[in-house]
């Protein structure tokens, strides 16, 4: 039997795989305390958990429109009006399994084989193996820790070809928390309107974990209202990672191709996780703010700790929940049994097998140099796992 061309040509998740790869680890006794999984640690509010609850009550188990039912579909929309200043339509908001379906499907509807998209890296790990799934291109435009791990508007421009049909933003991001200011962006959005035929796909996902106040987003510029998706959910804001809700906010005629498409994939998201969702934008944010603050302490915490850790080069995060430290001065050290770290994926497996940390190596980031550890974790065990890390690689040759 012969794999598809399309799957062999896919990486599997390194976040994944990682995790997996500790879960082995614990499962057979090891205190392995996992810093690789980019999942708040936190449960899912009990107004939410209630709403699913009696969503199976209330018998919500039949199938449910492809898009969405329209009452979430309203209240996303009223949520990116009040919190965000946009006006939207239910008819422009497609549901989704998750934000990473609502962005595959995207590419899926709007690229052509050999279609360029910009990509800045470092990058969220499934982005790259989604443009080939899509058929396209992704043209890697790095950022380093100079500038907080944020493209120019002159890279940008540089970056832009004939074949170019998108360009993809994270913001906060994931793996690097770095947020793009309202000047940058602006920067970036006066090139953008000089190439009306790029569309924009913006991955506003830890919108609500950011330590700067509200983060701006692309989709504020009237003139490029008509070509840009937003990609959010309730995963990582409201702690309903398993709930597996997802959105994009489209033109009409992408959020139409992005329903068809899904008609013939997964239908609808589950009708009791879209009914918890409703509740979550319904229901107010006192819950969200109080994570928040949570991730803001646990962020200083961990950035003091992982500064004190010679031949580390940390950036300070104004979002999300990772740090993602220059870690290339390990590169070519010995561990001692001879093995020899010659990549941050390599210094991954080494913190797992030695200081039982799991981490991902910046490789599957696009950005080789660099590691990323994820706080989405108790301060007692952020604490344990930088003493882990430091001393193991204390012991590097």
């Amino acid at each position: 039997m012969q794999i598809s061309n399309r799957i062999q040509k896919l990486a599997e998740s390194e976040t994944l795989a990682m995790s997996q790869r500790s879960a082995e680890l614990k499962a057979n006794g090891v205190d392995v305390i996992n810093l690789s999984v980019g999942e708040p640690d936190f449960f899912t509010p009990d107004n939410i958990k209630w709403a699913g609850k009696k969503a199976i009550d209330d018998n919500f188990s039949f199938y449910m429109p492809v898009n969405g039912y329209l009452t979430l579909r309203k209240a996303i929309c009223d949520k990116l009006l009040n919190y965000n200043g946009l006006e939207y339509s239910p008819e422009q908001i497609i549901c989704t399994n998750g934000a990473k379906q609502a962005i595959c499907e995207t590419l899926m509807c709007i690229l052509n084989p050999d279609d360029e998209v910009i990509l800045p890296a470092p990058y969220w790990v499934s982005y790259v193996d989604m443009i080939k799934i899509a058929e396209g291109k992704a043209v890697v435009v790095e950022a380093d820790i100079k500038n907080d791990f944020k493209i120019t508007a002159e890279q940008l421009r540089a970056a832009i070809t004939p074949k170019t049909k998108a360009f993809m933003i994270c913001s906060p991001s994931n793996p690097t928390g770095s947020v793009y200011s309202q000047k940058e962006l602006e920067k970036i959005a006066a090139v953008l309107k000089e190439h009306p035929e790029i569309f924009i796909i913006s991955d506003e996902i830890y919108e609500y974990i950011t330590y700067v106040g509200k983060v701006p987003s692309l989709s504020q510029f009237d003139f490029l209202k008509d070509r840009i998706a937003i990609i959010n959910g309730v995963s990582k804001g409201y702690a309903m990672t398993g709930w597996r809700i997802g959105w994009a906010a489209a033109p009409k005629i992408v959020a139409k191709a992005i329903c068809k498409l899904q008609g013939q994939f997964t239908s609808g998201a589950s009708s009791i996780a879209q009914k918890a969702a409703e509740e979550a934008y319904l229901g107010g944010n006192e819950s969200v703010e109080k994570m928040r603050i949570a991730f803001e302490k646990r962020r200083n915490l961990i950035v003091s700790l992982a500064k004190e850790i010679s031949g580390f080069e940390v950036s300070v995060p104004d979002g999300a929940f990772y740090i993602f430290p220059v870690c290339k001065s390990y590169f070519g050290k010995k561990t001692a049994d001879g093995q020899v770290i010659n990549t941050s994926s390599d210094l991954a497996m080494y913190l797992l097998d030695t200081a039982h940390v799991a981490s991902v190596g910046g490789d599957a980031f696009g950005a080789k140099n660099c590691i990323r550890f994820s706080y989405a974790a108790s301060e007692e065990n952020i604490t344990k796992a930088m003493q882990r890390i430091k001393i193991a690689l204390e012991k590097l040759n």
